[in-house]
């Protein structure tokens, strides 16, 4: 048996990246979420932030619903 360690190294690092980049984006939404709080709190818009906020959760749906289609097909 033996083991192609550097295909093993660059699974294990993309799988790092994306992971961190998956984590860091619904982060995001979910700061977006709570400054729309803030600002509907204060009287003002916060369409920005909601709107963001949802697009960072979008994106994160859709990099899982690509990961699934790899992982079917």
């Amino acid at each position: 048996m033996k083991i192609d360690w550097a295909a093993l190294g660059s699974v294990f690092g993309v799988s790092l990246v994306a992971t961190v980049a998956l984590v860091g984006l619904f982060t995001l939404g979910v700061i977006g979420l709570s400054k729309q709080e803030q600002a509907a709190a204060q009287g003002g818009s916060a369409t920005l932030a909601r709107t963001g906020a949802y697009a960072c959760f979008a994106l994160c749906l859709s990099a899982v619903a690509y990961g699934i289609y790899l992982i079917v097909a």
